[in-house]
């Protein structure tokens, strides 16, 4: 029996293949599990949709990656937060703080986890923080943490 993979199946293909297995084995396993589809006339043209469809939207995404990253290309960023005598802050900048401070500066509405800082701010002075926007486009943004002024 011809099947479209619609999954990555080890030691089977890779999504999107059509393969031949034994009946048995699509019927019962293969099929049931979500991880294939009969080749059939109508499945291989929804299939190739969804795939072209699914190419589109990355292409999307891919762009407007680009388009942020332009935009955070050099970016500076100020943050204000209470700290101690020596420049030790009460607390922390955390990736959220961050990502507020990003939206007010350039508008961008960035998700907190795409920020990556090992470990939250808490001394004064200029930190390098890597914002990854997609697998392949990250950029490094520099965070100058201030004493807030009472």
């Amino acid at each position: 029996m011809k099947i479209v993979l619609v999954q990555n199946v080890p030691k089977l293909g890779k999504r999107g293949e059509v393969v031949a297995v034994a009946d048995g084995y699509a019927r019962n396993y293969l099929i049931p599990r979500g991880l294939a589809l009969e080749a059939t006339p109508a499945n291989l043209k929804r299939f190739e949709a969804e795939q072209a469809a699914a190419k589109r939207r990355a292409e999307r995404e891919a762009a407007e990656a680009q388009a942020a990253a332009e935009q955070l290309e050099g970016l500076r960023l100020t943050v204000k937060a209470k700290a101690g005598e020596e420049g030790r802050l009460f607390g922390s900048v955390t990736a959220k703080d961050i990502a507020e401070s990003i939206k007010e500066a350039t508008g961008l509405d960035i998700d907190r986890k795409r920020i990556e800082i090992e470990e939250p701010l808490k001394a004064l002075g200029d930190h390098r923080v890597t914002v990854r926007l997609s697998p392949e486009i990250a950029r490094e943004i520099t965070v100058t943490v201030e004493a807030l002024e009472e």
